[in-house]
C-alpha cells in the first residue's frame, strides 16, 4: 500500500510541479491569515513552520493572559493631610499623559476633567513611574522602585492580589492605590493546551513577584520571572534562551511586540 502511494505522489510531481510549487506559499499565506483572524501575529512563514518543534512558550503578562483593563479596587492614606479624593486627584494629574493600562484606571477612577494646565512639570520615569509638580507640590506616583529611587520612607504592601501605585507628595509617603487586572476568558484554557502538548510555559512580568506568582498559579505557568523592567524581559527571555539550548533546541510564542521586534 505504502509503495503505491509512494508511486502516485511521484507522479503527481511530475505531472503537475507548478500547482505544488504554488499551493506552498499558498498553504503558509492561509495558515498566517487564519492566525491574524486570531489576533495572534505571526512573524513570517518560517516561524510558522518552526511552531512544529516549539518546547517553551514564553508570555507577557498584562494585556496577553490578562485583559489590561485595569480598575482601582483600593485607596489607602497614611497621612491625615491628603483624604482619598486628593491622593486621586494628584495620581490623576501625575498620568494624565500617560495612555498605559494603569494610568487609564486612574484617570478613569478620578473620573472629572483634568486641568492640565496644574502640571507645572512633568517626568516619566521608565519603569519606575511619574514624577511631576502640580500646583506647586512635587508629586511621585509609581512603584516600589520608585519610592526607593527618591530616598522615600514607604509602608510596602505586603498582601495583595493586584498592582501597587504608591503615592508620595512634598518627599513624604502619602499613601498607595490598588489596581486589579483580569484573566483573559481563555488563559486558562490556552496554557492547558499547550501544557497539554508538552509545551511548558514561562511568563515575565514587571509585576511584584508575589503578583506574578499569584497570576501564574491561577492560569498553571510553570515559570514566572517578575519585578522585570521592559529591557529585563529581553535580557531574561535571552538567559532562558542559552539555558534551554544546552538541552533542547526551542522556539518560542512571544507576547511583547518588543521581543517580537527583536527576535
Amino acid at each position: 500500500m505504502s509503495d503505491w502511494v509512494y508511486r502516485a505522489l511521484v507522479f503527481l510531481v511530475i505531472s503537475c510541479p507548478c500547482a505544488l510549487v504554488v499551493s506552498i506559499p499558498l498553504g503558509f499565506f492561509g495558515g498566517i491569515g487564519a492566525a491574524s483572524k486570531r489576533g495572534i501575529l505571526v512573524k513570517g512563514s518560517n516561524y510558522l513552520e518552526a511552531l512544529n518543534s516549539v518546547s517553551y512558550a514564553v508570555f507577557d503578562k498584562t494585556g496577553t493572559l490578562t485583559k489590561g483593563n485595569f480598575t482601582v479596587t483600593n485607596i489607602v492614606t497614611t497621612s491625615d493631610k491628603w483624604s482619598e479624593e486628593e491622593l486621586l486627584f494628584f495620581a490623576a494629574l501625575a498620568e494624565a499623559h500617560s495612555s498605559h493600562p494603569i494610568a487609564e484606571s486612574i484617570k478613569a477612577a478620578y473620573g472629572s476633567p483634568l486641568d492640565e494646565s496644574k502640571i507645572e512639570a512633568y517626568e516619566d520615569i521608565a519603569g519606575h513611574g511619574i514624577k511631576a509638580t502640580i500646583s506647586g507640590s512635587q508629586v511621585l506616583a509609581g512603584n516600589h522602585r520608585l519610592m526607593e529611587r527618591e530616598g522615600i520612607s514607604y509602608e510596602k504592601k505586603k498582601k495583595r492580589s493586584g498592582t501597587v501605585v504608591y503615592m508620595a507628595i512634598n518627599g513624604e509617603f502619602a499613601g498607595s492605590i490598588l489596581i486589579a487586572d483580569e484573566l483573559k476568558d481563555d488563559a486558562i484554557e490556552a496554557v492547558s493546551a499547550l501544557k497539554a502538548s508538552g509545551i511548558q510555559t514561562v511568563m515575565l512580568t514587571g509585576d511584584a513577584k508575589q503578583v506574578g506568582t499569584a497570576v501564574a498559579q491561577q492560569i498553571g505557568i510553570d515559570e514566572v520571572h517578575a519585578e522585570l523592567l521592559p529591557q529585563d524581559k529581553v535580557t531574561k527571555l535571552e538567559e532562558i534562551d542559552q539555558k534551554k539550548k544546552r538541552l533542547k533546541k526551542n522556539y518560542y510564542l512571544l507576547g511583547t511586540a518588543l521581543m517580537i521586534h527583536r527576535y
